[in-house]
């Protein structure tokens, strides 16, 4: 074959340093760029054997660094190419969109990984990080001819002969100075890792000038060549089926991932290849609140080719949490937001993503319900968080919730209203009773569960938005209201029986704690006499539901100027400490020792609610010893 020069057909003649320019700051992608290339050649060339009956070798992508010099050679035993379709596809074809190319680079804020696919310029990657790229190819056409071709980094090119004997196509390229850290064999094997883990042909790397190493071989060391290097895993586990994969082989994948992450609390195995096509692996980790969110924890795959961990119009924020592999020939290789958020397959796989969570989460908690509610300190946050912001998940989902009742035991809401007492379901008609986790009097549940009603457990998270979101989307024939146990308890488990020192008590406690007895005065705290069945606690505070609500929420919107809260203090006329200030107060007895008291129990009706700030913890610990003293010495 005679050597032959030609010159690149287009009008942008600095196309070479324009790519250089946009692309440097990316200048890894180049290896995914050329190694999915090599993989389409071979799966190509797999195709055609099939239909032809010819026998094809197991595909393979061999990588080669020489530090003296200066190259990185990727052979592929793909299709290969004859001289005509090396200037078609790369001389050529290649370029008939570089105009586009670089005005879109010049107008578009987009990052060059993410637009360089889109014009044929993969091949032209390479220059990013070489002088000089050579590429010798053999195509499988019978008699065919192997070619070189040879460009420094200009439009014009040259074309040689190639003492190429096996089919497919070499690319050697001579890695410029400002990249000489691809002649490492090691961070060529770690780059190839990131973005080609899980290619379906082996990938090997080898230094060519790596020392031979001693070894044993047949009972005798001698000195052997060092293997290459294998790269990638040419089965992942996502594309197995999932009747044949055990929770070991999942857990180890798992730990492949996430090598410092302890074990995932479930996953979910998504095939699909209609109307779209998605495989991957998602896993449900142990949640750490200690440990910031982050939106890259799921690896998106093309062909097995990584594209990116940016899968946020993918994964909704609900699932921030799920981490994994998805893989799908319906997302672009060369992704960017923009062109997720238009794309209307993205939607589809991003709804049949929340219906196999769904589902695997529904079908968990129907047979294995334990470890449903084990896991659910984990879970229970985002799967609230789903129900709020998305209406699919929410029909899927919500009679999956769960909370922690009094007794310590999980129930549904559903499971919450069957539990009520028939006594008490006129009185309650359709409403939850709940408590605030380490805040509403335990002392109060008690009183309540003495009577069979049940309270739930809630936090100051997620649970204000989700009662509020039950309340307000009836879901089926069931509605449901939610009231917390200090401010409902009193309409069910009132004693309506009353007593003459009822009036004395208020009277009392309001002189006490507020000064005097004024009416009027809408600033002073207001005291109420309330006996309870099964009351033993002194005194408690009552507020106001929508009240409660409103400072709730003004304070998960960060307003930390809690909207004001009015309080009642609820005063137990048949306590004994009660009585006892108010005998020692009819009697003009003791006149501190019945303040005290009387202040004692509004501490301990506070810490029993709302608790203590630091500062009131403090006024609290001397009044309790004030008080201690106050009783010991008359004792004596």
């Amino acid at each position: 074959m005679s050597n032959r020069k030609g010159a690149i057909k287009v009008n942008t003649s600095d196309i070479f340093p324009i790519i250089k320019k946009w692309l440097y700051s990316e200048h890894d992608i180049f290896l995914r760029e050329l190694v999915s290339n090599s993989t389409d050649a071979i799966t190509k060339r797999a195709a055609i054997s099939r239909t032809s009956g010819d026998k094809m070798p197991d595909g393979s992508i061999s990588l080669t660094v020489n530090k003296t010099k200066k190259t990185l050679t990727i052979t592929d035993n793909g299709l290969g190419m004859t001289e005509p379709e090396v200037e078609k596809y790369i001389a050529q074809l290649a370029f008939s969109g570089a105009e586009e190319f670089v005005e879109k680079m010049k107008s578009s804020g987009e990052k060059a990984d993410e637009i360089i696919g889109k014009f044929g310029l993969g091949f032209y990657s390479a220059f990013m990080v070489a002088d000089k790229v050579v590429v010798d190819s053999l195509s499988r056409e019978k008699e065919a001819e192997a070619t070189r071709w040879i460009c420094e980094g200009e439009t014009e090119y040259e074309f040689a002969s190639s003492d190429k004997k096996e089919i497919g196509t070499s690319i050697t390229l001579y890695i410029n100075k400002e990249n000489e850290e691809f002649l490492d064999d090691w961070k060529v094997s770690q780059t190839l890792r990131k973005f080609c883990d899980f290619l379906p042909y082996q990938i090997t790397v080898l230094d060519e000038e790596a020392k031979p190493v001693e070894r044993e071989v047949d009972g005798k060391k001698e000195m052997v060549p060092v293997e290459p290097t294998k790269v990638n895993e040419t089965l992942p586990l996502w594309k197995r089926d999932p009747k044949e994969v055990t929770e070991d082989e999942y857990k180890e994948f798992y730990r492949k991932l996430y090598p410092m992450d302890p074990d995932p609390l479930f996953w979910v195995h998504l095939k699909i290849d209609h109307p779209f096509t998605l495989e991957g692996i998602l896993y449900f980790p142990k949640f750490n609140p200690n440990k910031p969110f982050h939106d890259n924890n799921i690896r998106m795959y093309c062909k097995q080719v990584f594209v990116s961990d940016n899968v946020k119009n993918i994964i909704p924020d609900f699932l921030v949490l799920l981490k994994g592999a998805i893989d799908s020939t319906d997302i672009p290789l060369n992704v960017s937001r923009s062109s997720l958020q238009g794309d209307p397959n993205i939607k589809k796989i991003s709804n049949y993503i929340i219906k196999k969570v769904a589902d695997a989460l529904k079908v968990l908690f129907k047979k294995d319900r334990e470890k449903y509610e084990k896991i659910w300190e984990d879970t229970g946050l985002f799967i609230k968080y789903g129900c709020v912001s998305d209406t699919k998940f929410d029909d899927l989902m919500r009679d999956k919730v769960v909370f922690k009742n009094s007794s310590a035991n999980y129930m549904t809401l559903d499971q919450y209203r069957e539990s009520i007492p028939e006594a008490y379901q006129e009185k309650m008609k359709g409403k939850v009773l709940y408590f605030e986790k380490n805040k509403s009097d335990f002392s109060l549940r008690g009183q309540l569960l003495e009577e069979g009603v049940e309270t739930i457990e809630t936090d100051d998270h997620i649970d204000p938005h989700f009662l509020q979101h039950v309340e307000m989307h009836k879901k089926g024939d069931h509605e449901y209201k939610f009231a917390s146990v200090d401010s409902e308890i009193g309409n069910l488990l009132k004693d309506e029986t009353t007593s003459a020192d009822d009036v004395k008590i208020r009277d009392l406690f309001t002189k006490v704690l507020t000064g005097d007895t004024k009416e009027d005065d809408t600033d002073k705290m207001e005291i109420e006499i309330e006996k309870l069945k099964n009351g033993t606690s002194p005194g408690y505070f009552k507020v106001d539901e929508q009240m409660k609500r409103f400072s709730k929420m003004a304070v998960s919107m960060g307003n930390n100027a809690a909207f004001p809260m009015k309080k009642t203090l609820v005063i137990n006329p048949a306590n004994p400490i009660v009585l006892n200030a108010l005998k020692l107060h009819e009697k003009g007895e003791h006149p501190d020792l019945v303040d005290k008291l009387c202040h004692h129990i509004e501490d301990m009706a506070h810490v029993s609610s709302e608790g203590l700030n630091n500062e009131n913890k403090q006024d609290f610990l001397k009044n309790t010893q004030d008080l201690i003293k106050k009783l010991s010495e008359l004792a004596i």
